[in-house]
């Protein structure tokens, strides 16, 4: 019943998201509904296609790192503008995440690093799939993690509460909570006014009430976007978004939890990181885009940080020796950031295992220390106040690292 009635509802939100403004959006359900108290919220973001962490947290006191990357190691702290940025005389960041050395330094970035999916696949399908759905191994798992991690509702459940940034619905919030997919703000609306009436007529005078769920829920939804429309967006405090999808993203984002609609999770991906052939150019880019979009929304969030965390996760690793193309191929453990106002910051989190041969996963990937499900098992319980992980990671008891 329940994946009819997320059928229902996504198809409707599917059907309604382009086009012109709908002749049948006289009013903005919520306007009369007075404010409700700021919650706790969620942010995740998926670095898509396996992020190189060696290259993006760089453990520079490693001396094996340096043997195993003769052309692609980031250089250590104080050998030029490309050396690695030093957080605490092992580990450095990427030179192109100089922003956000002020948020590690202010003790707001925590990083975890050895940390990941215990599976051992290396197919880039199946380990978002089991990352994002919290089960890893399991392909019979229908719903994402963090539709599970929706705490319980209380009371008026905003049409907002979770939204998934892109085309379609995200693996992470599938499930039988309302969770919208969103593109952008200013897109999602009717294609067609006569249509939408239609449409609307055809859900309300259904016999279903499961269609009549999935289309109040639908309604409900874009009449809200549309009055997050009519207000003109700047962000706060000279925040510059870097152009392109995943600064729209977050810009978007912080419209939306800025405006008190109800926003509980979002979340929202970047690709572009499965670097086989000269990764350094690539890489550096793709860090620029990254590390720049994280800064511009801590900026532009201003106080309000102090009730949203930030999380950060790809599906693997790459290998710990570089390949003869100056790349690196699909490995295992890797690197997490943690962003946020309580967040206990300014440290890397996790047991390093070292790069020797010996220590290596299979003998070639960085070994894993952490449960990725720790990292997001003590934000749902401890940041959302969701102490039922039993069923958020079914099988599994996630043990905190002290992050937040």
């Amino acid at each position: 019943m329940s994946t009819r009635r997320i059928f229902l509802r996504n198809s409707a939100l599917a059907m309604v998201g382009v086009g012109t403004a709908p002749l049948w959006l006289k009013r903005a359900l919520y306007a009369a509904d007075a404010p409700s108290p700021r919650k706790k919220i969620l942010v995740a973001i998926f670095q898509r296609g396996a992020a190189d962490g060696l290259n993006v947290v760089v453990p520079h006191g490693e001396k094996a790192y340096y043997d195993l990357r003769p052309t692609i190691a980031i250089p250590r702290p104080g050998s030029g503008k490309d050396a690695a940025i030093d957080l605490d005389g092992f580990f450095g960041l990427h030179p192109s995440l100089a922003p956000l050395k002020p948020l590690f330094d202010r003790q707001h970035l925590a990083i975890v690093d050895a940390v990941g999916s215990p599976d051992p696949t290396r197919s880039h399908f199946d380990a978002q799939d089991y990352m994002e759905s919290g089960t890893p191994g399991l392909k019979a798992t229908h719903d994402g993690w963090m539709n599970r991690a929706l705490p319980k509702a209380e009371g008026k459940v905003s049409p907002v509460r979770a939204v998934s940034l892109g085309p379609t619905l995200s693996r992470s919030m599938a499930g039988p909570n309302p969770a919208i997919a969103l593109q952008s703000i200013a897109g999602f609306q009717v294609r067609d006014a006569q249509a939408a009436k239609q449409f609307q007529d055809m859900y309300q005078e259904s016999k279903d009430p499961l269609m009549r769920a999935a289309g109040r829920e639908t309604f409900e939804a874009v009449s809200m976007l549309q009055s997050i429309q009519k207000q003109s967006y700047t962000p706060a405090a000279g925040a510059e978004y870097p152009r392109g999808r995943f600064g729209d993203s977050l810009k978007q984002i912080a419209q939306l939890i800025k405006s008190d609609v109800g926003v509980e999770m979002a979340f929202a991906d970047i690709g572009g990181w499965d670097h086989h052939v000269n990764e350094m150019g690539q890489l550096g880019i793709r860090l620029t885009e990254y590390g720049q979009a994280l800064s511009a929304f801590w900026q532009d969030m201003g106080d309000r940080m102090a009730d949203v965390v930030v999380v950060t996760m790809s599906e693997f690793g790459r290998t710990a020796q570089e390949n003869g193309n100056r790349g690196t191929d699909h490995g295992h453990a890797n690197s997490m950031f943690v962003m946020g106002g309580a967040v206990k910051g300014g440290k890397v989190y996790g047991k390093w295992p070292g790069l020797e041969k010996e220590q290596l996963y299979e003998g070639r990937d960085l070994a894993l220390t952490t449960d990725f499900r720790d990292v997001l098992g003590e934000l749902v319980s401890s940041h959302l106040g969701n102490p039922t992980l039993k069923g958020v990671f079914p099988g599994y008891s996630p043990k905190p690292l002290g992050l937040v």
